[in-house]
């Protein structure tokens, strides 16, 4: 039974869904506080270098660099959407990631240390539960937890909630005393640290070696993510575990006999990510999909 089609492309799809997880919890929070992050990408392909190269150091890695876009578009007040675009070509496939790790001399070469399964055999033999549930590493019930908290801190907690009045109403906000700037930074980074943890996952969980567009474009399915879940986070632990089950399909296909050509699936991130874009293309439409009302808007206290 576990080895049927169905069950296979589940299970596969918690995998692969897993660093999507990752990053659309981080661009949720950045966008919570009105800052949109189309850097995704560029952000998963450093944390998926810098955590093979060194596993402690997988957060703070894509955290710095997303500092230079919160810089751009909240201090300098820079258009967010140029400024997003233009981390993804710096820290992309092209460019900083592969830098980084054609210096370090790391294409090619196996993970020495990555994440493993963490129940015992016997569990993981359950019938159907037992791959989707128990056949998965440590990095998939970290999501989980991450989604509980981050679902607790936006709706139950002062600072979450100061941060979902920045990104609807910056003005009022700051007259309530809250620092605008502060938090659109502070969540701005930590979306960069999810983004990191997310690339890392592929580097070292689903292929544990480092290649050149590793992540293949799950940023961008990342921030397509956030909107189809309407901004919040349990969704996206379903939208996330849909689209993985998409990416998982033609291998478990192939494992069954079938051929599907690849191209099908390759394409999907970026439907996905034009979709999306077409779908919030208007201030009306962003309303109706619970968008954030100062999403992809700069701040200036002088203006309000």
């Amino acid at each position: 039974m576990n080895n049927s089609l169905v069950v296979t492309v589940l299970a596969s799809g918690v995998l692969y869904g897993t660093p999507l997880l990752y990053a659309a919890l981080g661009e949720l929070l950045a966008e919570r506080s009105g800052v949109l992050n189309l850097g995704v990408e560029g952000m998963m392909l450093v944390g998926a270098v810098m955590g093979f190269w060194a596993v402690q150091r997988l957060p703070s890695a894509s955290a710095v660099v997303l500092a230079i876009h919160a810089f751009l578009v909240v201090t300098l007040r820079a258009n967010q959407i140029v400024s997003g675009l233009a981390l993804t070509i710096f820290a992309g496939a092209a460019g900083l990631s592969s830098y980084l790790g054609n210096d370090l001399n790391l294409t090619g070469a196996p993970a020495r240390h990555q994440f493993q399964e963490v129940f015992p055999k016997s569990l993981q033999d359950l019938p159907v539960i037992g791959p989707m549930v128990f056949g998965q590493s440590i990095l998939v019930y970290a999501s989980w937890v991450c989604v509980v908290l981050v679902a607790l801190y936006l709706t139950r907690t002062r600072t979450g909630l100061n941060v979902r009045a920045v990104g609807e109403s910056p003005a009022a906000a700051d007259a309530m005393g809250v620092n605008v700037t502060a938090y659109r930074y502070a969540h701005t980074l930590v979306g960069g640290a999810f983004a990191g943890i997310g690339g890392a996952a592929f580097s070292l969980s689903i292929t544990p070696q480092w290649a050149d567009g590793l992540t293949g474009g799950a940023g961008w399915i990342a921030i397509a993510l956030v909107i189809f879940a309407f901004w919040r986070p349990t969704l996206c632990l379903v939208g996330a575990y849909f689209f993985g089950a998409f990416t998982a399909l033609p291998f478990a296909l192939q494992g069954h006999g079938v051929t599907v050509a690849p191209e099908l699936f390759q394409t999907l991130p970026y439907v996905a990510t034009i979709l999306a874009l077409v779908l919030v293309s208007s201030r009306a439409a962003r309303l109706r999909f619970g968008a954030p009302a100062a999403l992809g808007l700069p701040y200036v206290r002088e203006e309000r």
